[in-house]
């Protein structure tokens, strides 16, 4: 078993996926790396990739013109980041930038679809995992609104 597949395999995001499933996700997957204050992406770029955190923190933020940025989430090893890829128009709701250097692995957003469609099963349970992330984010999302507004609950 490569390094890769060690690590694709031990990701939080696909604990529980069979491993034929796996060796499907595996062929949409590198090695990618950023450098410390290095945007990842910017709200409104085409969603490539979706991101498995190996090594490194994540920030995400939003863009407010009287405001600047507002800290949404920060993200570290064993999450995701990205789930822009599997929503048309399969673009950034987010920035995101690098605290430190993070290695992730990267899986192409549009293979990975084609995948998806041609492999229902493995579609569901991708589908069930970013469900749950979205809900994540969001409760995030909020709960950081909600703070930088002072409202209470």
């Amino acid at each position: 078993m490569s390094i890769m597949q060690q690590m694709i395999a031990n990701h939080p995001l696909l604990e529980g996926i069979p491993d034929d499933e796996l060796d499907l996700v595996m062929k949409c997957a590198s090695f990618q790396n950023f450098s410390p204050s290095q945007n990842i992406f910017r709200e409104g770029e085409e969603a490539k990739h979706c991101y498995l955190i190996v090594e490194g923190k994540v920030i995400l933020e939003i863009f407010n013109l009287e405001i600047g940025n507002i800290h949404v989430q920060t993200l570290g090893p064993g999450e995701v980041l990205g789930w822009s890829w599997l929503v048309p128009p399969f673009s950034w709701h987010f920035d995101a930038r690098a605290i430190d250097s993070v290695k992730t692995i990267a899986l192409d957003g549009e293979m990975l679809r084609q995948t998806c469609e041609e492999n229902p099963m493995l579609g569901y349970n991708l589908l069930k995992k970013f469900a749950a992330i979205l809900e994540q984010r969001l409760q995030a999302t909020r709960r950081q609104l909600f703070e930088s507004y002072g409202i209470s609950k």
